[in-house]
């Protein structure tokens, strides 16, 4: 069963909230319109309108119609509800497995380091990166912040018991990417549940039912829980659409790392089918470019004769021919989270954040024009 979720709103309340007990927000300055805050936060107008009223009624904010919201003065000299920065913490660790240091070059890494080393840079904490060897040796001190990604090679993470004995070593520790809640460590990870279910809402909203899915692990129930995840977003988009599920439909491909060559054998797999799908998910941008190059040496035309998502986002994906469509995971946001939770704390053990992810269209998707059984070979 999946953690309980935050929603967007609360995530508003928090950032807001953080950044008055830091003196950002004064109370003679206008707080962020509901529209300015609707695109910082990649969400509606009625979460980021919620996100002002629950400020309101707590009061903290003050509204007036047609000159904006602001903070009460009485609450400028007060940390916003018992927000405290934690004492002499004196820097903070981003830790990782050596054996998949590769992965590192990956946009999602270099997006999520910078946003710890922002938020370390803004609050005069050193950050630096540790990476540990088959012996899982962490740094040491009761100083110290760790921001821990537990992925190891093959798709594998870190052992259960090794995350409780660091718990209960009281390290200061937040997982990434993957979480835990019955060990009540505190994580920030990109929902990838409501990525999954965006993908491929997104191709059935152009008309494709017929829609295959490429993921990586060993098999359907091994994969770990980014993919997991992403596949059972996939599969309520199905549902809400009362599309049935085909289990023919689903790829799972077994590698160290994301590749081209992994979405080009995904695509061919699937159009060996006798029902064809007329769009692919491909779970990854790697494995999206492979699939579109793979469907090019078909002589199928993207998206014409076959639509393809990716996911990631990565720097690469707005050059593909056509430009790929694909979800914006919002790592940057996801590592300034990981940063606040070790350097502020209102009982850090409960403390859990889902970033939502955000589509991005562009040319790789269109309407479901060509029967499956019309594909030329």
């Amino acid at each position: 069963m999946r953690g309980k979720r935050k929603h967007v709103y609360q995530h508003i309340i928090e950032d807001l909230k953080r950044q008055i007990a830091e003196g950002k927000i004064r109370h003679n300055e206008p707080l962020p319109t509901q529209i300015e805050l609707a695109r910082m936060y990649n969400t509606s107008e009625i979460t980021s309108r919620r996100a002002l009223a629950e400020l309101a009624n707590e009061g903290i904010i003050s509204r007036t119609r047609g000159k904006g919201s602001f903070l009460k003065p009485e609450m400028e000299r007060t940390a916003a509800n018992g927000l405290q920065q934690r004492a002499e913490l004196s820097q903070i660790y981003f830790v990782y497995n050596n054996e998949i240091a590769s992965a590192y070059h990956h946009r999602f890494f270099a997006d999520l380091l910078t946003g710890i080393k922002e938020e370390c840079e803004q609050h005069g904490i050193p950050f630096n990166i540790w990476g540990m060897d088959d012996e899982f040796q962490m740094p040491e001190g009761d100083d110290i912040g760790i921001i821990l990604h537990p992925h190891l090679k093959n798709g594998n993470e870190m052992p259960l018991d090794l995350l409780r004995r660091w718990k209960d070593e009281g390290k200061r520790l937040v997982t990434v990417h993957f979480y835990y809640p019955h060990l009540q460590i505190p994580y920030v990870i990109v929902d990838n549940f409501v990525g999954g279910y965006l993908a491929t809402e997104h191709l059935l909203s152009l008309g494709h039912e017929r829609i295959g899915i490429i993921l990586t692990g060993k098999s359907p129930v091994e994969m770990n829980q980014e993919f997991a995840l992403r596949l059972q977003g996939y599969k309520l988009a199905l549902t809400q659409h009362r599309v049935a599920f085909d289990l023919d439909l689903v790829c799972v491909l077994d590698g160290e790392r994301e590749s081209e060559q992994m979405g080009a054998e995904g695509l061919n797999r699937l159009l060996s089918l006798e029902q064809r799908p007329t769009a692919i998910f491909a779970t990854s941008d790697s494995k999206a470019i492979g699939a579109i190059k793979a469907a090019g040496k078909r002589g199928l035309l993207v998206p014409d004769d076959i639509s393809i998502i990716g996911y990631d986002d990565i720097l690469v994906s707005q050059f593909t021919v056509p430009s790929l469509t694909t979800i914006n995971q919002n790592t940057l946001l996801l590592g300034r989270r990981a940063a606040q939770i070790l350097l502020f704390e209102r009982k850090s053990e409960q403390m859990r954040d889902e970033i939502v992810p955000q589509l991005i269209v562009r040319s790789s998707t269109g309407e479901a024009k060509t029967a499956s059984s019309e594909f030329s070979t």
